[in-house]
């Protein structure tokens, strides 16, 4: 199943570091998501990353930059709801309800679907769906490969996300929980470490 990792909100020290070194541990794709950033930190932070991880990012502001740089895809949510015109990458968008995803499913490349399990990085931003619920939407054909959980997930809850019919799940609590920069480096890619094998194991 497919492990998408997404940046923390606010920025973290040595961040480009810590990116750089979970692309050289085997991450496939990254989400930029950074609300808040002008277009030129966005941009400062592209460069300051290998030009051969590029193709493996994925903004969620600042959609300009995804030509310039040569970037894997857009996101869209609320603040950027339309692809850019001449966007060559994946088009991927955010949805907090299951009738969002039988929308949007067949019209873009994949979906985030939130919150799955009670958020780590959002206090009391609790699970929006009942089990049974995703049961039922995976029988019915609208949770799929191209459907992401996102929201509390941790390794211990990845094979539930699978037997949900999943096809990958996007994680962020989990993962930049207690990073703070260069020395707890070796601690936060542990943890992508367990994400990575329990992902493999979910199959």
């Amino acid at each position: 199943m497919e492990l998408i990792v997404l940046t923390a909100p606010e920025w973290l020290p040595d961040e480009a570091a810590a990116v750089t070194a979970l692309f050289a541990q085997g991450l496939r794709r990254l989400h930029l998501r950074k609300s808040a950033a002008s277009r030129e930190e966005l941009d400062a932070f592209i460069v300051a990353l290998p030009a051969a991880v590029r193709g493996r990012i994925v903004l969620h502001d600042h959609f300009d930059l995804q030509p310039r740089w040569g970037l894997g895809g857009v996101h869209l949510n609320g603040r950027n709801p339309l692809p850019p015109t001449g966007c060559s990458g994946t088009v991927s968008r955010s949805c907090h309800s299951l009738e969002e995803v039988a929308a949007w499913r067949d019209r873009l490349d994949y979906l985030f679907l939130s919150p799955i399990f009670d958020s780590i990085s959002k206090q009391g931003y609790r699970a929006g769906f009942a089990a049974e619920e995703l049961s039922r939407a995976a029988r019915e054909g609208i949770i799929d490969w191209r459907v992401m959980a996102l929201g509390g997930v941790t390794p211990d809850n990845l094979a539930q996300v699978r037997a949900w019919g999943f096809g990958g799940a996007a994680v962020l609590g989990d993962l930049w929980q207690g990073y703070r920069g260069a020395e707890t480096l070796s601690e936060l890619l542990h943890r992508f470490g367990a994400l990575q094998r329990a992902a493999k194991f979910a199959g």
